[in-house]
């Protein structure tokens, strides 16, 4: 006989019926476990397949097939302007005028590209201010950059401290640190979500605070597009770049995407320039001078992607008829479940490190076990086993992420469940 559901089980199950977007659960191919479905909640590192994904990759492959080289012009999607299908969404999505935003290359290929324009050092201003805990990547891509222009990381290269509980970035942090080297820092790049403790920085103060000091302004934005608004826009920062393939749910290594703000459509900054940057009206005149299209097209190397781009078009729309608004609501609700759920039942085994005021989180909530690291991953090990899809972060971080599409309160509650029963062996 099964069991009566607990008094969580029929809160989630009430939550979850009441839930105004709980259809779109059904877009999603959700991974199977054990006769049943996994419980994914890991969307920050992987988004699921969306099922109209797979539908739009045979429509390009079979106008391929069918077409050839006239599906530039005469495909269901023509090739020729493909990028252009996803932009109004995009820009939509992270609150910027089509103009701005560009799909594009991956994340770290885009970094570079903005930091060839926006990362200008001089002899008094040189440095670079990042956080102290940024995502390797980032850290590696700004490290080349310094020692390309012919700097010293350890005297270019300005770590940011976080200051509050388990290591949040705190805005008189920021502020401590711009008053303290804003003279010497040419450009100050910080993420929208950090992607270890899962904390939400506030873009525009913290583009304001740096732009009062003269530096130029760059987000990484992997883990927040998708996750939480971020009105690039309104937010003043120069330039911004984010990859598709987590909360964007676009596929593995999915086309990244690029803001630049509008005051700099026509800038003069140098770049590096390939053809499909190149201004679009003269661009098949194939002449010898490169003339920029304005805004962020203008930093295209390569023509559009067809293949990657086709899943970005479907997720795009999906987030077009949820709504980044609605998602967000959703979103405190859910992790607010999480949470709550979470350090009323496991306490005695997990803290969690991600700040607990929701306008400082998105979906991720990064937990800790409490006792050595061994113990952490045993637990990380017991989830996938039971078909509880997280993941680890070195040292001692499990990362999981219940996302506002597609994950339920119900996948809480049989998270918290297996803990139980991992803690009890």
């Amino acid at each position: 006989m099964q069991a009566p559901p607990t008094a969580a089980e029929l809160v989630a199950r009430a939550r979850d019926g009441a839930d105004p977007l709980a259809a779109f659960r059904a877009e999603f191919l959700i991974p199977p476990h054990d006769g049943g479905e996994q419980v994914y909640l890991c969307g920050n590192s992987l988004g699921l397949q969306p099922r109209a994904t797979r539908q739009a990759l045979l429509d390009e492959l079979d106008d391929w097939r069918t077409l050839a080289v006239e599906a530039h012009f005469r495909g269901k999607h023509p090739w020729m302007p493909y990028h252009e299908f996803v932009r109004g969404h995009l820009a939509e999505l992270v609150g910027a005028q089509p103009a701005e935003v560009v799909a594009m290359n991956s994340l770290t290929a885009n970094l570079h590209l903005m930091m060839v324009s926006f990362y200008r050092p001089t002899a008094q201003r040189h440095a670079i201010l990042i956080e102290k805990n940024a995502f390797p990547s980032d850290r590696y891509a700004v490290e080349s950059q310094i020692r390309f222009h012919g700097h010293d990381p350890s005297d270019a290269l300005i770590e940011l401290h976080g200051d509050d509980a388990n290591g949040a970035i705190s805005d008189a942090a920021l502020e401590r640190a711009l008053e303290q080297h804003g003279d010497r820092i040419a450009l100050v790049l910080l993420p929208g979500v950090q992607y270890l403790s899962g904390q939400v920085l506030d873009l525009k103060r913290s583009a304001d605070l740096a732009r009062r000091k003269g530096c130029v302004v760059g987000f990484d934005l992997a883990h927040a597009v998708g996750n939480v608004p971020v009105n690039l826009h309104d937010s003043g920062a120069d330039f911004a770049v984010w990859c598709s393939y987590k909360y964007l749910n676009s596929g593995p290594g999915a086309v990244a995407g690029c803001f630049v703000h509008e005051r700099h459509a026509r800038t003069d900054r140098p770049r590096f320039a390939g053809w499909w940057g190149h201004d679009q009206s003269t661009r098949f005149k194939m002449g010898p001078d490169f003339h920029a299209t304005p805004g962020a097209d203008g930093w295209q190397l390569s023509n559009p992607p067809i293949l990657a781009l086709a899943p970005l078009r479907i997720s795009l729309e999906i987030f077009h008829r949820a709504g980044i608004t609605r998602l967000r609501e959703k979103s405190i609700a859910l992790t607010g479940y999480f949470a709550d759920l979470i350090q009323s039942t496991l306490a005695g085994v997990i803290e969690i490190a991600t700040p607990r005021d929701p306008a400082r989180r998105g979906c991720q909530l990064s937990l800790r076990v409490k006792g050595p690291r061994e113990a952490g991953r045993g637990l990380f090990e017991h989830l996938t086993a039971n078909g509880i899809i997280v993941d680890w972060r070195e040292p001692d971080i499990i990362r999981a992420a219940p996302t506002p599409l597609y994950n339920r309160f119900a996948d809480c509650t049989r998270f918290v469940y297996a803990v139980k029963a991992w803690a009890g062996r």
